[in-house]
C-alpha cells in the first residue's frame, strides 16, 4: 500500500501564505522585503533572531562546513537564488516525484527540473538556506554552515505526491552521491508507520555513518503526543521546534522520540528567484540542526554519526537533568558543540548500533571556583537537604496524626 508523505510544515497551518511577484531577475535587489512571502522577496534586513542567539563569529572560527554535503529531501531548491546558487552541487541533484502528475482539476503537475533544482513550493528553498545560504550584502540572514554543499532531491510538493517508496529511493540516492548528513523536513502521513523498506533504507544510511535528520512534526496543539515518522526511528535526530524563549513552540510535537529542539518560530530563509521570507514549523527546525552537524562533521571528520549526534545533545542547553519529551536533551546550541568538544565521546557499542545516546551527560560546567568557594558550595547542598529532610519528616508527622485523628472519630474515642 502507497501512502503519501505530507509536508510538515503545510500540515501545522502555520506556513506563510505565498504569492507570486511581478517577474524580477534574481539579483534584483530592488525589492521591499515583505512579510507576505511573495517569490521573489526583498532580502530580509538585518540579523533573523535564530542568528542573534549564535556568536557566528566563534562559531565559524571552529567550521564553516567546508567539504560536508547535505542531502535536502524535499520539494527541491532554487538555484536562482544568489545565496544558493554556489552552495547547490546541481549535477548531483534529483528529481523523484512520480511522472504523469495531475492536480485536481486534472491538469498536469510541473515536477520541475530532473535535476531538483527548481521549486515552485518553496519549502526546500527555504530548507537549504537555513543550512548553506551563503552570504550576501544586503542582509544578514547567512547558513549556519555557509561552505557546506547542498544536495537538492525534489521528492515532494505541495500536493503531497510524495510516497514512502519515493522517499526511501531519494534517501538511496543521498547514500549513493556520498552525502554526509541528510535533512528531511517532512513525516508518513497521520503519523502511520510506513512500510519496512523506509526503515530499511533509514539503517543503511546510519550504517554509512551518515548523520540523519528528520523534523519531529507539527501536530503538537493540545498537548498532543504521537510518534512520526522517519523522525521515530531508532538513529535519526528527531527536532523539535523551540521559541524566543527556548521553549517548546506551541505546534511542535512531542515525544519520547524527539532529541533536542532548534529555533522554528519566524524563521528567516531564503525563497525561490531570490530574496528571503519567514516561515514556522519544525521543518526548519530541523535544518538548523543540521547545519551544525554539518559543521561538526567539517571539524571532526573521523566523527561517527552517533558521535557528532551525540555531541549536539550532550551539549544543548536544557533547563532539566534528564530527557523532555518536549524538547529532547535540550534546545541546540552550536557554539558549546564546536568549542566545548575536548571531552570523550562515548564510542557506540556494537550491540547498540548507531542508536542515539540514551542518556547524554550535560557539558562540564566551568565555573573556576577555587577549592573554598567550592566546599561553600557543596556546604550549602548539605544544608538544603537536610532541610528537605527535615521538612519531609515534618510533613509525615502531620500525616501520621490526621490519620489517628480519623480512626479516633470512626471509633469514636
Amino acid at each position: 500500500m502507497i501512502r503519501k508523505t505530507t509536508l510538515v510544515a503545510a500540515a501545522a497551518l502555520l506556513t506563510t501564505a505565498t504569492a507570486l511577484a511581478p517577474p524580477a531577475t534574481a539579483a534584483d535587489n530592488t525589492l521591499k522585503y515583505s512579510d507576505q512571502c511573495q517569490f521573489p522577496n526583498g532580502l530580509y534586513p538585518g540579523r533573523p533572531w535564530s542568528l542573534q542567539r549564535v556568536q557566528l563569529d566563534e562559531l565559524w572560527s571552529q567550521s564553516k562546513g567546508k567539504g560536508v554535503r547535505v542531502a535536502v529531501i524535499d520539494t527541491g531548491v532554487d538555484v536562482k537564488n544568489p545565496q544558493l546558487t554556489a552552495a547547490v552541487d546541481a549535477k548531483a541533484g534529483r528529481n523523484y516525484l512520480p511522472k504523469g502528475l495531475k492536480d485536481d482539476n486534472g491538469d498536469p503537475v510541473e515536477r520541475g527540473k530532473e535535476n531538483g533544482t527548481t521549486d515552485t513550493v518553496g519549502h526546500g528553498t527555504k530548507v537549504a538556506g537555513i543550512i548553506a545560504a551563503r552570504p550576501i550584502g544586503g542582509t544578514g540572514f547567512v547558513g549556519l554552515a555557509p561552505e557546506a554543499t547542498i544536495i537538492p532531491i525534489q521528492q515532494n510538493d505541495a500536493e503531497g505526491h510524495g510516497t514512502t517508496e519515493t522517499l526511501a529511493t531519494a534517501i538511496r540516492y543521498a547514500i549513493d552521491a556520498k552525502a554526509d548528513v541528510i535533512n528531511i523536513s517532512q513525516d508518513t502521513s497521520n503519523a502511520v508507520r510506513p512500510t519496512s523498506d523506509l526503515e530499511q533504507v533509514i539503517d543503511t544510511a546510519l550504517d554509512a555513518g551518515i548523520v540523519v535528520v528528520a523534523s519531529a512534526g507539527n501536530d503538537g496543539l493540545g498537548g498532543n503526543v504521537k510518534e512520526t515518522y522517519p523522525a521515530s526511528y531508532k538513529g535519526v535526530l528527531a527536532v523539535a521546534a523551540s521559541d524566543r524563549n527556548n521553549e517548546r513552540a506551541s505546534f511542535s510535537q512531542s515525544g519520547d522520540f524527539v532529541g533536542v529542539a532548534a529555533p522554528g518560530v519566524d524563521m528567516i530563509s531564503t525563497v525561490p528567484q531570490g530574496g528571503n521570507c519567514s516561515d514556522n514549523g519544525t521543518s526548519f527546525s530541523a535544518p538548523y540542526v543540521a547545519g551544525v552537524a554539518a559543521l561538526i562533521k567539517a571539524k571532526h571528520p573521523d566523527w561517527t554519526a552517533r558521535e557528532v549526534v551525540a555531541q549536539i545533545e550532550q551539549t544543548a542547553e536544557r533547563t532539566i537533568a534528564g530527557h523532555d519529551r518536549l524538547v529532547g536533551w535540550g534546545v541546540v546550541d552550536p557554539v558549546r558543540a564546536l568549542t566545548e568538544d575536548d571531552h570523550p565521546i562515548e564510542s557506540p557499542s556494537p550491540q547498540d548500533g548507531l542508536a542515539r545516546a540514551e542518556a547524554p551527560a550535560a557539558a562540564a560546567f566551568r565555573t573556576g571556583e577555587t577549592p573554598d568557594e567550592r566546599n561553600a558550595r557543596l556546604a550549602t547542598y548539605v544544608a538544603v537537604a537536610a532541610a528537605v529532610l527535615v521538612a519531609g519528616l515534618g510533613g509525615t508527622a502531620v500525616a501520621i496524626r490526621d490519620a489517628r485523628r480519623r480512626a479516633r472519630r470512626v471509633t469514636g474515642s
